[in-house]
């Protein structure tokens, strides 16, 4: 069984500054994703995994990677840009080089090489700039016909005043070190639509309950989360952190939700899943 890898991105960043997803990864949080389990499972489902030429990017732990191969995709590529991630994906998945090191936004990948194109919080990250570029390169490495499935962090509802959502944001990059810059639906669905992709389904969501009990349990299991837990008590800056973390989610969490969307490049498939 895959515990927690010895060396994390940003291991060696003091606490006070780590991003939080690392942070939470240090404690022992496998799930890292605003939805949950439940919804990256829901996302797998939608993008059609079996048979289909997957690229995923920014695998991270490896966990989501894991279950895409269980799915018996046709073949599986991840991008990541840091290394650590890059070298525990490939142990991980016993699939020696089956993770590159590259940007999201030019994974040097053959263009209309892909069926499916894989990302979770992710573009949440960026600026909306960098958020276009890496839709873009998606748009690139997709046949006609193949569809960019994403979870990313949400705001709701779709006309939430301006002011509201530049405080969120200074609150997130506050208490997660990370610029998070959330989208609403509408927005997320324009980002794709403007880029050229075409969005036919419906949004899929989910409350974004990251650090709740319930949802820990729920994504870790009673042994993980018990673990988590017992992390969380005997490191006090971590301790202090990841409270913080939790009051910023609680603050908002009115506004802060999951998303799932599947993108379509328009064309024709072939793929005979279709």
């Amino acid at each position: 069984m895959n515990r927690t890898p010895a060396v994390l991105p940003e291991h060696d960043r003091p606490v006070a500054t780590m991003a939080g997803h690392w942070l939470l990864a240090k404690l022992g949080k496998r799930v890292l994703r605003p939805g949950g389990r439940e919804l990256t499972e829901r996302m797998l489902d939608a993008a059609q995994i079996a048979g289909s030429d997957v690229v995923e990017l920014a695998p991270g732990l490896g966990h989501t990677a894991s279950a895409i191969v269980r799915r018996q995709p046709g073949s599986y590529r991840g991008v990541d840009s840091d290394p650590a991630a890059v070298a525990q994906v490939n142990r991980k998945l016993g699939l020696d080089g089956a993770v590159l090191q590259a940007d999201a936004a030019d994974t040097g990948l053959e263009g209309g090489s892909a069926d499916v194109v894989f990302g979770e919080a992710m573009l949440t990250m960026q600026a909306d700039r960098s958020k276009r570029d890496m839709m873009a390169e998606a748009l690139r490495i997709l046949r006609p016909g193949g569809r960019y499935v994403i979870h990313e962090l949400g705001l709701t509802p779709d006309g939430l005043p301006e002011d509201t959502k530049k405080d969120i944001q200074r609150a997130l990059a506050q208490s997660i070190k990370v610029n998070a810059r959330p989208l609403t639906n509408m927005e997320w669905r324009g980002l794709l639509e403007d880029v050229g992709f075409e969005v036919h389904e419906a949004t899929h969501f989910a409350p974004m309950r990251l650090l709740q009990p319930s949802r820990i349990i729920a994504d870790e299991g009673l042994g993980g989360a018990a673990r988590f837990a017992g992390n969380v008590l005997r490191m006090p800056a971590e301790r202090k952190r990841v409270l913080a973390m939790r009051r910023t989610f609680a603050r908002h969490r009115d506004a802060l939700i999951a998303v799932g969307i599947v993108a379509v490049k328009p064309g024709s498939s072939t793929h005979a899943a279709e």
